[in-house]
This record gives structure tokens, sequence and C-alpha cells, in this order.
């Protein structure tokens, strides 16, 4: 059996048409056909269902798709592998983080690293944290950071540090000149936040409902950054990591929250999964800078 076979069956599975996989293999869709057909006949079952528009995994395609899937990122580690290089003279990291990790703590930790081995290449996205645990079961990222814990039983995680949150404004904002604030004072401010998708905007919102209070949300974002633009020119508030203000002139704390807002940031990994000497120094660095 060929390998790319099974490429080929990975590609249809996942995109449920021969059309959109053939346009992503760049092979010609009679062509696609005839290597699943091939395919089905060496196997002696049908891996299809082609009765509907969308074409569908039948129930031994289903149970051949686990294989195929393991088989597939068991070959790509093989090769990192023989890249490997225990030096570090050279190699790569692929890296998700949530919103916040990227405004404040992925830069300084890349560049320790980049600092030490400049040879190797880091790959960074910014993503809602299911989507990271998705990226880590397709083996599409190495190491993934998020909060609290991972919802998929084949991720493994690793305590990073604690992070609070807090209250921001900006430095115009009538309420920065306020000796102390009640949450009565805040109810109808307005607020800008990470959108809905994101696991730091779920946790705000509870924090706020356990104690009374439904913020007056008048802007959502799906970047910490942009909240960070949007505070400095605006009355808008916000509740961010309490350490990203202080790189930031126009921005204030306001000391409201009596009960602090934290969460436990985690290292996410997929089980069992091939660590490269790289990324065992990324997790090093990492680890040392909190």
């Amino acid at each position: 059996m060929h390998l790319r076979y099974i490429h080929y069956f990975l590609a249809v599975a996942e995109h449920q048409s021969f059309t959109r996989a053939a346009e992503v293999l760049h092979v010609s869709q009679p062509a696609l056909s005839q290597h699943i057909k091939s395919l089905e006949e060496s196997l002696g079952v049908l891996l299809f269902d082609r009765s509907s528009k969308n074409i569908r995994l039948t129930d031994v395609g289903e149970i051949y798709f686990q294989y195929a899937q393991q088989a597939s990122h068991l070959l790509n580690e093989g090769q990192r592998a023989i890249h490997d290089i225990e030096d570090l003279s050279r190699g790569s990291i692929r890296v998700a983080v949530t919103p916040s990790f990227i405004t404040y703590f992925i830069g300084p930790l890349v560049a320790k690293l980049y600092a030490q081995h400049p040879n190797i290449t880091v790959q960074v996205q910014e993503s809602p944290q299911d989507k990271i645990e998705k990226m880590l079961l397709n083996d599409e990222i190495d190491i993934g950071i998020g909060f609290d814990e991972a919802n998929s039983s084949g991720i493994s995680t690793e305590k990073l540090l604690t992070e609070k949150l807090t209250l921001v404004a900006s430095v115009d904002h009538p309420l920065v000149k306020k000796v102390s604030i009640t949450l009565k004072q805040i109810e109808d401010e307005n607020f800008v936040l990470l959108n809905p998708k994101f696991a730091t905007r779920t946790q705000i919102d509870h924090y706020f409902r356990k104690l009374g209070l439904q913020l007056k949300v008048h802007m959502e974002v799906d970047s910490i950054n942009a909240i960070i633009a949007i505070v400095q020119q605006t009355s808008l508030l916000t509740v961010i990591p309490s350490n990203i203000p202080n790189a930031y002139n126009r921005l204030v704390v306001i000391p409201l929250l009596k009960q602090p807002l934290e969460r436990t940031a985690i290292l996410m990994r997929r089980k069992d999964s091939w660590q490269s000497t790289a990324l065992k120094a990324f997790i090093t660095y990492a680890k040392n800078l909190v």
C-alpha cells in the first residue's frame, strides 16, 4: 500500500468531498477517486458512503480513519525526530496561545530562546483554547498555552503560572480619579471585551455574574492588542491581565475587585507525543520566565 493513499484518504475524510480534497492535494479529481478506489480494493471494504452530496465515512471507514490518523502523526513525528539536533543548532517549534499571552508572555519568552538558540524557528499563532486543543490532537502544533484545564482526555497539562485579571481604564476616565470604586459605580459603564469564543470572556462573565453584575458590553473584539488600543482612546472599560497595563502610559488599573479574578495558565501537549530537544528548551524557558 502506498503511503500517499493514506494521505489522500485523510484529506477526503476531512473535507467530505473529492472535489475539495483534490484541490487541496493538487491532483485531479478522477486520479484521486481512482487512488481511493485502489485503497478500498486493497482493504476489501468500502471506506466512503458516496450516496449523498457530501460523502461520509462508512462504519469501517471511521475505524480506519482513527488508525490512519495515528499513523500520519507517527510518521510526522519520525520526520521531525530525524532532524532534531541535541545541541539545539537547529530545530522548530509550533506554538498556539490564548490572546493574553501574545501581549505579555510570548515576546519575552521567544526573545530569551532566540538569544541563546538563534537557529531554532518558532511559529506562533493566537487561538481560542478549544481550537488549540484540536490543533494539538491533529498534530498541527507541538504545544499550546491555555487556562485551567483541557477539555480533551487526549491532552496532557502542566501548570505554568497563576494569572490575575483586573479592571482597566484610560488615564482620562473619570473613575480613575476616585479613591475607591464600587460595583454599583461600574454598572452603567460600557466595556470592550474579547468575544465569547474565548475562555477569558467566559471567565469574566462568570466572575461578574457571581457578584450579581451583568456588564454592559459595548464592543467585542478577538485580540487583546485591539482592546488595549481601544481603551487608551475611549471611555470604555475592560478586564485584562494585571501586568499588561504596566507597559502602557495611558492605561490605569482600577482597584475594584476585592475578590481577585485569578486563573491558572497551563502548558498543553498531546499525550504520548514526541518531544523534541527544541521543545524541551522552550518549556524550560517558559517555566523560568514566570
